[in-house]
């Protein structure tokens, strides 16, 4: 091939999610803790959470036959298959093998890929890494697919409430609806010990929660600025928040993306020269301050999050809908925060809009990119077929928190334990969706799948 293919990224979304939910308002009242905490204070309504009969196996299986089917994709067509995910149950067998299961009935063996790990930035790793097959000389003509999976769930405390569970599939190819800019991408990497698993039989992480925060403002500031610069070399004009019709973040809990916005707004406001930012009134005393001093500033914060309000309203609060419901996906959060712009608005306002992006994993890795809307038939049948989602949303069932603390405690009581027989129920499970029957005296896993189908077909 002479040249690279047009277009390359997204065409297909496919978004799952447990059955049950707990009400973070009754949360609250069970742990015990004030009024408002979990659902103003974090920003959170719902949170997603998984039984004994879902694992990271099932998730994926599910999200990636649902995507097949919707959008009447054969297994043929694939010649990439990765998966992002922290949730990992086996130190060296890797989710995309176990997937392979939809694809050997069809005597496709063939499918490049495999696992990325690295906390919530899998996912990205994971798609950048599909969008690069496509662009070089290794592309097959085929579908890359890329999943984003993982299953958050933490000790009891204060980090509880952030918890959540989901997956989404995304279709990746030429001529997309979604296209990735080019040449634009920032980066920022650097070792920390902010959020991890070290003990491997437990499902729970090591969280410092203010050096996470830190973490993340700082990756955020780095690999905005890096994409400001690359993004003005490329396009030869200034570049700021006002130039994106979206702002989406990975999401560890909705209140951290609302300030998250007033941080670039912050960013955008240091790049101005002096004599430009001592001319702003509102803002003038914060004319000299440094930007790595700023983390947990609560003046600066008050006043970009205040001078920062409507552009969040815009370009951003239509993202969380799902972060709102379900919680912290991990790898899926910023893949979820993108379904939940897209049906947040009708086709024919998404054409031509332009969304910055920003993905974080603790550890720590980071990416600022940014993705243009074509108008195209792709688009339509994109967002036609992502007219489930709020639906289904309203379609699980609340669980008492009760109910919930004692499934959170099967889970880590029987984590990596084997033989194992899942004891929790399936009769609220979605049409289509796979779950774990047992784990035997070997460790392998087998799995049985809800009959129906929750999808209808459309075309990519």
């Amino acid at each position: 091939m002479g040249s690279w293919p047009e277009d390359v990224g997204i065409l297909a979304l496919e978004i799952i999610f447990p059955s049950q939910y707990v009400d973070q308002t009754e949360l609250e009242q069970f742990d015990g803790v004030s009024s408002g905490k979990y659902t103003i204070g974090l920003g959170q309504q719902r949170m997603g959470f998984c039984n004994d009969r879902e694992d990271i196996h099932s998730l994926c299986l599910t999200v990636v036959d649902n995507l097949l089917k919707r959008y009447n994709i054969k297994p043929q067509e694939i010649g990439r298959l990765e998966v992002g995910t922290e949730t990992i149950i086996d130190k060296s067998k890797s989710v995309k093998t176990v997937l392979m299961q939809l694809f050997e009935p069809h005597g496709v063996t063939d499918i490049e890929g495999i696992d990325t790990t690295n906390a919530c930035y899998g996912g990205t790793a994971a798609l950048m890494n599909a969008i690069s097959w496509v662009e070089s000389s290794s592309w097959n003509g085929r579908y890359a697919l890329v999943v984003a999976g993982d299953i958050a769930v933490y000790a009891k405390g204060a980090a509880r409430p952030t918890g959540g569970s989901g997956a989404v599939a995304m279709l990746v190819g030429p001529n997309a609806p979604l296209v990735f800019d080019r040449g634009v991408k920032g980066y920022f990497f650097k070792h920390a010990y902010d959020f991890y698993k070290p003990d491997l039989t437990s499902e729970y992480p090591i969280v410092d929660g203010k050096l996470s925060v830190q973490c993340y403002l700082e990756a955020l500031d780095k690999c905005y600025q890096l994409y400001c610069q690359n993004a003005e070399k490329k396009w030869q004009k200034p570049v700021d928040i006002g130039k994106f019709d979206g702002l989406l973040f990975h999401t560890p809990y909705c209140k951290l993306v609302q300030k998250s916005v007033g941080r670039l707004a912050l960013n955008d406001y240091m790049r101005l020269p002096k004599d430009k930012r001592a001319a702003l009134p509102e803002l003038q005393k914060f004319v000299d301050v440094e930007l790595s001093k700023t983390y947990f500033d609560r003046d600066v914060e008050k006043a970009f999050l205040t001078s920062s309000s409507e552009v969040f309203a815009k370009k951003t609060k239509p993202s969380l809908l799902v972060a709102t419901n379900l919680g912290n996906m991990y790898t899926a959060s910023l893949y979820g925060g993108l379904v939940s712009y897209l049906v947040s608005k009708d086709v024919s306002e998404l054409a031509g809009n332009r969304l910055g992006l920003f993905s974080y994993g603790s550890g720590l890795a980071s990416c600022f990119y940014s993705v243009t809307i074509k108008d195209s038939p792709a688009l339509k049948t994109l967002i036609k077929n992502l007219s489930y989602v709020k639906p289904l949303l309203e379609k699980r069932v609340k669980v008492a928190p009760e109910k919930f603390e004692a499934t959170l405690e099967l889970r880590q009581h029987n984590a990596h334990k084997f033989p194992y027989e899942p004891i929790s129920d399936v009769s609220n499970f979605f049409p289509g969706t796979y779950y774990l029957t047992k784990v035997d005296e070997q460790h392998r896993r087998s799995y049985s799948k809800v009959p129906g189908s929750s999808c209808t077909n459309g075309h990519a």
